[in-house]
């Protein structure tokens, strides 16, 4: 069976649990996009630029546990998919620095607190780890597994974020910036094609369940700081935002922005997905749609201009 995609062509049926991982080298000019890309709305706007602020120095993160993993993978598909998933990271950490350095920064936002501590953490991990396995080898497998678990949890919600983004034609409606909402839909999609390749590593390695409970709690921690933490911060220094920015203040444009459907119901997302990603049975080849990925990724300008093509 094929998806009908007009004149474009067909994506072809599309194993869910070891789709093909593509790099795609993509790129983008922030010029002529606005501080608030969300027409009027500074909250939602920055809610999501919180992503942009964590993603870069997150994704590199991703990248080092998968790479510490890697002498322990014995499944040479998988050693393929960890490649692939190496290669998007590589990409999205880049393209989400791109907005930090031509469009937050160039309007006066300043993210360092959060990126500097961030990029040093990145940049002594090797060796820290390093360090571990030498002196404590048993430690250190745990540590990398409870970190790979951490992983492969924010990956679920990365995914089902993705989902969300391209499924969501209230964005298009709303007149948000076309760069932008290229670059959160190309990156969902990429989100959703490699959103089994952490959790399938974490098994290979022997993860047992109590861990990946323990591991998700963390990861659950870290998305609320990020989400709350950055859009405070952002706001705090939005030259156009007028008045003191409380939480309350904040929390009430937030809800007004859930209910137009231009950012998802954060709270309930985070929790509403825990019966899901806690299920003992649970895969993520279960949850999203590398098909619906892959068609948008056939419509993405950006994918477009780098020469993607499925075949």
């Amino acid at each position: 069976m094929t998806s009908p995609l007009g004149a474009e062509g067909a994506v072809p049926q599309i194993d869910e649990r070891h789709p093909p991982i593509k790099t795609r080298r993509v790129s983008f000019d922030w010029e002529n996009t606005p501080l608030h890309w969300i027409p009027g709305d500074p909250v939602a706007t920055h809610m999501i630029n919180s992503f942009h602020v964590v993603l870069p120095e997150g994704e590199k993160w991703f990248i080092n546990c998968v790479k510490a993993a890697m002498p322990y993978i014995t499944d040479e598909r998988l050693r393929q998919e960890i490649k692939g998933f190496i290669g998007q990271e590589m990409v999205h950490s880049r393209s989400h620095q791109g907005v930090i350095d031509k469009l937050l920064l160039a309007n006066g936002i300043d993210a360092t607190v959060v990126t500097k501590p961030a990029a040093q953490g990145n940049a002594e991990w090797p060796a820290k780890m390093e360090a571990l396995k030498k002196r404590h080898p048993r430690l250190y497998k745990q540590r990398l597994l409870f970190e790979l678990g951490a992983v492969a949890a924010i990956e679920h919600y990365t995914a089902v974020l993705g989902q969300w983004v391209m499924d969501n034609d209230k964005l298009d409606a709303a007149g948000v910036d076309p760069t932008m909402l290229d670059l959160l839909r190309w990156h969902g999609a990429e989100e959703v094609e490699h959103r089994s390749v952490v959790f399938d590593v974490y098994r290979h390695l022997g993860g047992k369940y109590p861990m990946r409970v323990a591991s998700w709690l963390v990861a659950l921690f870290f998305l609320y700081w990020a989400l709350i933490g950055g859009t405070l911060l952002f706001l705090k220094q939005d030259p156009t935002v007028k008045g003191k920015v409380t939480l309350w203040r904040v929390y009430r444009s937030y809800r007004r922005s859930v209910r137009r459907g231009l950012v998802p119901g954060i709270f309930k997302l985070l929790l509403g997905e825990a019966p899901v990603y806690l299920r003992p049975s649970h895969h993520p080849s279960k949850v999203c749609s590398t098909q619906k990925a892959l068609e948008y990724l056939m419509r993405s300008p950006a994918a477009r201009a780098a020469g993607y093509n499925p075949y």
